[in-house]
């Protein structure tokens, strides 16, 4: 399309490039008669809101109409309820043929949306974790009518974690819930759940970031001016203030896509799920970003905030209050960042595993250092089989950046019943725990693969067997 001839009939004012998607969503795209003119383009759009230009695709020799115009609204509901009422429908009696009406995208993406996309009509919304599936409802039927409901909750414990999606079945009905819910919502498109790229790899992060994209997400609704840490990127700046969190909010003027966010803060170990958000009001980049702990969220606000990606674009990162006790936290972290510095202390110096066997945490006598330290639910302990008993299932560990004492393994795997033996790999971050019970052995890897616990990221996956290991090829040197 030769967008550079497009201009108005009457040579009118025709936005700039940088406003012409802003708010996002509040252009049509029209494919008309060649004969059609402009006037009656905006006698025919003017009852559904104020047009702000409306402009024809012109051969840039002949000057003749293409058949192409746009019309910009001031309001993306505006241009949805236009979309919805005029598609399919003829502007004159004269005309043998009925008008096609589009959203039109935005100049850096892809094609232009009809009445019948997911993208237009589902909302993400943050509600306060009180709220169940029937109070979000009733929240947001004043919109329109809606198709269903939806509250994200932990899969563990099933509490609501405060973010929800409500689906209309217009987009206008989405786009007005948008405009004129409370802002304390902070209403925003959601992505379609089809959009993210499928891994190849089944491991801990594509099945965190595919449940992350089946569901959640919210993003700071407000324009850079109105994030008072944005301006600064000084690397102490985490304010007495400010609330800390395992959850982060990014913003950054130009936008990004759902992978660049994940490779930027993937480098960070502890993601549980990250998700791209569009912001109706302005073209900047969105996200949210969730850690399994609040010291990798920390850790990641310190180092990323200011990030330039692309370079000479700055990332701005802040805590987002997902509802966790800030002090509690706090404390959980300082008590992992013990267990681990005093677990590596003893594999790198084996020799001073007694002196830590005699320390006493609490300053109590005969007390002993918590053996466990982790955000995930553990079952509880449950006796090991006999050493005797064949064995069903092996599974292979992997610990980063160094093992788990022996004891704290065995506590670890124990609990999920029929545990024959856990064992290290002498001098590698490796080992293996064998059972007696298939399902068993299924529960573990389903609960502990990816996790931290005191400290150390668990790789937890079904070890080859080992006539397969056997088979393997020796290395040669």
């Amino acid at each position: 399309m030769d967008e550079a001839s497009s201009c108005g009939s009457g040579g009118g004012f025709r936005p700039g490039v940088d406003s012409l998607d802003e708010p996002p969503n509040s252009r049509i795209f029209l494919v008309i008669s060649k004969y059609t003119p402009e006037s009656v383009l905006r006698e025919r759009f003017s009852p559904f809101g104020e047009i702000q230009d409306i402009w024809v695709v012109r051969d840039k020799h002949t000057k003749e109409s293409k058949g192409i115009a746009f019309v910009k609204f001031a309001r993306s509901s505006q241009a949805c309820r236009a979309m919805e009422e005029m598609h399919g429908q003829c502007l004159s009696p004269s005309d043998s043929k009925p008008i096609k009406v589009f959203i039109a995208q935005a100049r850096s993406s892809g094609s232009h949306r009809d009445v019948e996309d997911e993208e237009l009509t589902r909302i993400f919304v943050m509600i306060p974790k009180s709220y169940t599936e029937e109070d979000l409802r009733d929240k947001f039927k004043v919109y329109g009518d809606i198709e269903y409901c939806s509250i994200i909750k932990n899969k563990t414990t099933g509490e609501s974690k405060g973010l929800g999606y409500v689906r209309y079945l217009k987009p206008s009905q989405a786009a007005q819930a948008i405009e004129n819910c409370d802002r304390s919502f902070r209403a925003i498109l959601a992505e379609p759940k089809n959009k993210a790229s499928e891994s190849s790899e089944q491991d801990y992060y594509s099945s965190m970031r595919q449940e992350a994209l089946g569901h959640e997400h919210r993003v700071n609704m407000f324009p850079f001016e109105e994030q008072p840490e944005f301006p600064s990127f000084e690397k102490n700046d985490i304010r007495g203030q400010e609330t800390i969190s395992k959850r982060l909010s990014v913003i950054s003027r130009v936008p990004f896509t759902q992978e660049q966010l994940y490779s930027i803060f993937d480098i960070v170990p502890g993601l549980e799920y990250c998700e791209v958000q569009r912001d109706p009001y302005s073209n900047y980049g969105h996200g949210v970003v969730q850690y399994f702990n609040v010291a990798s969220a920390i850790y990641a606000k310190h180092k990323l905030h200011g990030f330039q990606y692309p370079p000479g674009n700055r990332i701005g990162v802040s805590f987002l209050d997902d509802g966790s006790n800030g002090t509690d936290l706090l404390r959980k972290m300082a008590t992992q960042m013990v267990a681990a510095q005093l677990a590596s202390m003893v594999w790198n110096n084996p020799g001073q595993q007694q002196l830590l066997a005699s320390l006493q945490f609490g300053g109590s006598s005969g007390s002993q250092l918590p053996q466990i330290q982790t955000d995930i639910v553990l079952p509880s302990c449950k006796k090991k089989a006999p050493p005797e008993t064949a064995v069903k299932e092996r599974l292979f560990i992997v610990f980063n950046p160094h093992p788990l004492p022996l004891d704290v393994l065995e506590d670890i795997f124990c609990r999920f019943g029929n545990l024959i033996e856990v064992y290290l790999v002498s001098g590698k971050n490796v080992g293996y725990a064998k059972y007696a019970d298939r399902t068993s052995a299924n529960d573990a890897i389903a609960t502990l693969h990816g996790k931290i616990l005191n400290g150390v990221r668990l790789k937890v996956m079904l070890a080859d067997s080992p006539r397969e290991e056997s088979n393997k090829r020796q290395r040669t040197y």
